[in-house]
């Protein structure tokens, strides 16, 4: 069960005009908590004005080794949002020194290393969660080999280049990367432009072989990883060879409700080993039903992309509006957003411990 835990800030490094990396020290008592695997993310909350504010962050520091009680540091990447309340406030205001809400680690976006050719296509800080399965990957599996195709607005703009950069001088042989600048020429490389998905089509054989990676992992902004997913699609990929996360999705992508709520719904909900029935509102997703009456509810952006609310539904129907986070191989399982999910049956029970 996710919780949160107060952590000391441990460091705080500039990458670029508008991102920093948030380093958090982890006590000899938590690090069992806050073992992760390379790809998980991490809530952080905060208070403005009374109302809790949480946005979720990969990891960009590599995973444990098994052999290790857990890890003795956190780092995230943060990018400014316009009008960003909690990016804002990690650029302009955290400090070494500072304690911080930090749940522990969540997310399916993962890699357990093992030998193989891997991808992954990334966009802005999509970068983060592959810098943690690139470093973890290639340190622990000498037999593992990583093709990292990354697209930046501008070098000035690029999180985590010096860190890519030593990856490349740390294993010349097994990671080869590949940068695309959309508003910048390159002295050498790849033309400046976007990676849409015809580029991509063009692009991905020319790179490696494309039906011998083991594993493509694509993350960034919904169209990047739309367009990627697509491309891979049309040059024959499985669907279950693909992994994705998406960082950002515009507003206004939720479909128009097919059927009518009921007039009357109830929400059953196991969490944490007990459960509990409650009235759900008219117009309100089952999470927001559980969390009146659990605040402990496990949740980060309630916009359908972290997944970190993701339940199992053991009865009844709903209707998602968004399903950024979850694989069509977990939603074929029975797996929910809550966040997402509203009644279309009288009454719905979720389990969370699943």
């Amino acid at each position: 069960m996710a919780r949160f835990h107060p952590l000391a800030v441990a460091a705080v490094e500039h990458l670029t005009d508008d991102s920093v990396a948030l380093t958090f020290a982890v006590p000899p008592a938590l690090r069992a908590e806050y073992r992760h695997a390379a790809g998980q993310h991490l809530a952080l909350r905060r208070s403005v004005d009374g109302t809790e504010v949480r946005r979720t962050y990969s990891i960009c520091s590599p995973a444990p080794a098994p052999a290790d009680e857990g890890p003795r540091t956190l780092t995230v990447g943060v990018r400014l949002v316009d009008g960003g309340a909690f990016s804002t406030y990690a650029l302009k205001e955290i400090a070494v020194g500072h304690e911080l809400e930090v749940m522990t680690p969540a997310g399916r976006f993962t890699l357990e290393p093992a030998p193989g050719l891997y991808a992954a296509v990334v966009g802005g800080s999509g970068i983060t969660p592959v810098l943690s399965i690139v470093t973890t990957l290639l340190t622990r599996e000498p037999q593992a080999r990583f093709c990292l195709l990354r697209s930046d607005r501008t070098s000035a703009s690029t999180m985590f280049l010096e860190e890519v950069a030593d990856l490349k001088d740390r294993f010349p042989d097994r990671f080869q990367l590949v940068t695309v600048l959309s508003r910048e020429e390159q002295q050498a490389g790849l033309p400046s432009g976007r990676l849409d998905q015809e580029r991509l089509a063009a692009l991905l054989p020319a790179l490696l072989p494309v039906d011998r990676v083991a594993g493509w992992f694509l993350c960034g902004p919904f169209g990047l990883v739309q367009g990627a997913e697509r491309a891979l699609r049309e040059l024959g990929v499985a669907r279950t060879r693909i992994h994705e996360e998406i960082f950002h999705v515009d507003a206004g992508t939720a479909p128009t409700p097919a059927t009518p709520a009921p007039a009357h719904s109830t929400v059953t909900a196991r969490l944490d080993g007990r459960g509990g029935t409650w009235a759900v509102q008219d117009g309100e997703s089952l999470l927001d039903a559980v969390l009146r009456n659990r605040p402990d509810a496990p949740y980060a952006c309630k916009g359908g992309v972290c997944g970190t609310c993701r339940a199992f539904l053991v009865s009844g129907e709903v209707r998602m509006d968004r399903n950024f986070a979850l694989e069509p191989e977990e939603t074929d399982a029975g797996y929910v957003l809550a966040c997402q999910s509203h009644p279309a049956t009288e009454q719905v029970e979720l389990d969370f411990d699943r």
